[in-house]
């Protein structure tokens, strides 16, 4: 969805993980405190992983055969109806979030004070680079503007970019973590995961195939 022209080496990393030393016993500890049966926490994983593959199944499709964009008789016009849809889906995704973590029990360990400023801590944290982020990149360019052929004239380096990749993404997994932790709610933690694996397996098929716009950009004007 929130998409930059800038390199990303995000699946790299992933690749080279070593999974047999990862520690998974704050999974399973969160695990035996949230019911995953439960309907809407079901409904909320189900949003987490359809967006971003709803957003990049649905840009590629129009990089590809420019149907939206015949469709609309403007790049700019589609690309703002599709960004229409993705912030919706994002607002339902919000709202099953919400919901998942106040149909779930508290866990006595986070419900205290420190834990409740450092979760609003981290989502103002989450906010100014969410909004920082879509100011440094305007309204098309965060939203998928590359793959209607809206291209950016240079690759954004300023303020939020200068510190942090990817840092719509990762604000907004901050926002989702830091409301968890305001809710002392397990599942909002075991979900925020959730958000974080999605979002780094979308930058994984988001970045070369951006990489690859610009690249194709830069030897048309060679």
């Amino acid at each position: 969805m929130y998409q930059q022209p800038q390199s990303l080496d995000c699946c790299g990393g992933l690749g080279n993980v070593d999974y047999s030393k990862v520690d998974f016993s704050a999974m399973a500890f969160l695990l035996s405190y949230v019911d995953v049966t439960d309907s809407i926490f079901g409904v909320t994983v189900f949003f987490i992983a359809f967006n971003p593959l709803f957003w990049n199944l649905v840009a590629r499709w129009e990089h590809k055969t420019r149907a939206l964009t015949r469709t609309f008789r403007s790049p700019y016009t589609a690309c703002y109806s599709l960004a229409a849809v993705i912030l919706l889906l994002n607002v339902l995704r919000s709202h099953c979030f919400t919901e998942a973590m106040k149909s779930q029990p508290k866990l006595d360990a986070l419900d205290s004070l420190p834990a409740y400023y450092a979760g609003a801590g981290l989502v103002a944290v989450g906010v100014v680079f969410v909004l920082s982020s879509f100011l440094a990149l305007g309204f098309v360019g965060t939203f998928l503007g590359d793959y209607f052929g809206i291209l950016m004239e240079a690759k954004v380096t300023c303020f939020p970019f200068s510190i942090l990749d990817n840092p719509m993404y990762w604000g907004s997994t901050a926002i989702y973590l830091g409301w968890a932790l305001m809710l002392a709610s397990p599942a909002g933690l075991l979900l925020t995961a959730v958000v974080a694996l999605c979002y780094t397996i979308a930058l994984c098929f988001e970045g070369p195939f951006t990489e690859e716009i610009y690249r194709q950009k830069a030897v048309k004007s060679q």
